[in-house]
């Protein structure tokens, strides 16, 4: 469950997930993007209160949520948020209010919560939806929802649909339970199979009131707190399993140190359980007596979640990169975090039309996951700056596989790759020379194409800022032995289209000559790529280079 109010940033993440600087706004700037984040907010609190509808997952909320506190903190003069649950109230007061949940940031901080407290309990946090029941001689009377932890729904009709909720108890007592109703997923693994969406579907569940005999064989109780039960945990689990909520004692240990709790939400992370869970909670088994709780963070519990498998990210800049063959890559620039102990400041997001679909800007909050493990990739748009930054967007139209031979304006990003290309190891293989070698060339206005680095002599290479004379000399070495490549290794190093197996045995005045239909006698070549081939010999721009080449006196040229 969400908690019902916003906790110290430091306590809900790890500080360094989360921008360590304000943003750069005008106070007038930081009140309309402030308003408009608590407006984002509060449409998710409403759907996720009142609708059952979870709009953004726990993990994501919770991060935007401190993101909201860290500005709200650098911006003080600015208004507070509304609390999140502040809408959610029901018609009905909880007998005993609903405390939530402090979430502790990383292992420090759950080893300064262990601290010196006697007592302790761990218990898997059961990633469901929290109800109050209540017993009276016995019998059902009512289950409230969560609400905002002092007042909720009625849900006493939909608890009689549920068969994981005794209607009647063995004995005829009185007593307030609190707990969390879950999807049951047997066997379910949290570490390889994340939250599948089980609480959202509980949530969704519950809110639609009628339930089919399937739906409600689905749901499962885990009863997480005896409010007016025995002081000792142990007297109250063992209480509970004979009442017939037998989950409560499978799942709860004692513990003493910090690696005993580790060890234990280790083993419940990577183990079948019957639920969905998110992390551990972490209990004191003496409490105060329920009169005294309040719909707050609570001193005796805390949870300590998993990992995220999602973390927002800050837009800081979007870039466009321009490959060799014109395709155009938007690559977000982001304000650093770590996820899975990977530190992440930049993503693609693979095309431009993903990009114009959606229309990601500076300021933007982003999802991010990793793909494979490895490879960080934006999931969604969680929330938008509502301030636009405009940004020069280059046109797909203007770049293909034989535009940019020169680096003029427009024309500077796909020139670069074609000179990464050509003297990379699919190219020329040209020994130490890089992106670095081309960058400082280019700087230093020393190639106004493809090819004129072939006529730079040592002694101005030498001039060149960054180059001495040794270097000027390795690196005029690398480009004379550029001329005793192959006709073949040279046709590809300036961007030949892939010829599959076609034989490339001919000169270039005879494969000059070839139109379409000759190259689709090749084996492996189909009428686009032989279109390709046909106008990237005859494209007049490849012909200058030709000629650069055939005065070199490079072979087949």
């Amino acid at each position: 469950m969400k908690p019902w109010t916003a906790l110290p940033l430091c306590l809900l993440f790890a500080c360094h997930t989360l921008a360590a600087t304000c943003p750069d706004w005008p106070l007038a700037r930081a009140s309309r993007e402030l308003e408009a984040l608590d407006r984002q907010l509060a449409e998710y609190d409403a759907a996720y209160h009142r609708q059952g509808q979870s709009l953004l997952p726990d993990g994501l909320y919770d991060q935007l949520s401190a993101r909201r506190m860290q500005w709200g903190s650098c911006f003080e003069e600015l208004p507070r948020p509304a609390a999140p649950l502040a809408g959610s109230a029901g018609p009905l007061a909880h007998p005993v209010n609903h405390t939530g949940l402090g979430k502790l940031a990383d292992n420090a901080a759950v080893q300064a919560w262990i601290g010196n407290r006697q007592d302790l309990w761990v218990q898997p946090k059961v990633d469901g939806v929290a109800v109050t029941l209540v017993y009276r001689d016995g019998q059902l009377q009512r289950m409230i929802s969560r609400g905002d932890g002092r007042s909720g729904q009625d849900w006493s009709a939909l608890a009689r649909q549920l068969q994981s909720i005794p209607q009647h108890l063995p004995e005829p007592r009185d007593l307030t339970l609190q707990g969390e109703l879950y999807w049951r997923l047997p066997g379910h693994v949290q570490a390889t199979a994340g939250g599948q969406g089980a609480r959202a579907r509980v949530a969704g569940l519950l809110a639609r009131r009628r339930l089919t005999p399937t739906e409600a064989t689905g749901i499962g109780l885990f009863v997480w707190e005896w409010a007016d039960g025995p002081a000792a945990m142990q007297a109250r689990l063992d209480g509970l399993s004979t009442l017939g909520f037998a989950d409560s004692q499978a799942f709860s240990q004692p513990i003493a140190t910090f690696e005993q709790a580790r060890q234990w939400r280790e083993r419940w992370y990577r183990s079948g359980l019957p639920f969905a869970s998110d992390g551990l909670v972490l209990r004191q088994g003496s409490r105060p007596p329920a009169a005294r709780w309040q719909a707050q963070v609570p001193h005796w519990a805390a949870a300590w979640k998993y990992p995220p498998i999602q973390v927002v990210a800050e837009v800081r800049a979007v870039q466009f990169r321009i490959g060799r063959r014109g395709r155009i890559t938007p690559v977000l620039d982001l304000v650093p975090v770590e996820l899975d102990d990977r530190r992440i400041q930049r993503v693609s997001l693979g095309s431009l039309q993903r990009w114009r679909a959606l229309d990601i800007r500076p300021g933007d909050q982003l999802a991010l996951s990793l793909a494979g493990l490895t490879i960080p990739q934006v999931d969604s748009v969680v929330w938008r700056a509502s301030e636009r930054t405009p940004l020069a967007v280059p046109e797909a139209s203007d770049y293909h596989e034989l535009s940019c031979w020169q680096p003029t304006p427009g024309c500077e990003g796909q020139f670069q790759a074609r000179l990464t290309w050509l003297g990379g190891r699919q190219g020329l293989a040209l020994d130490g020379v890089g992106p670095g070698t081309w960058d400082t060339l280019l700087k230093a206005q020393q190639l106004p194409d493809l090819l004129a680095w072939l006529h730079l002599t040592p002694k101005t290479l030498a001039a060149l800022p960054g180059l001495g004379t040794r270097s000027a000399e390795k690196l005029s070495g690398a480009f004379q032995q550029a001329r005793q490549r192959s006709f073949v290794t040279w046709l590809r190093a300036l961007g030949l289209p892939h010829t599959a197996d076609a034989p490339l045995s001919l000169g270039w005045a005879e494969l000059e000559q070839l139109d379409a239909e000759d190259w689709q006698r090749e084996p492996g070549i189909g009428p686009t790529r032989a279109a390709q081939l046909q106008a990237f010999f005859r494209h007049p721009e490849v012909q200058r280079l030709r000629e650069r080449l055939r005065q070199a006196q490079v072979e087949g040229f």
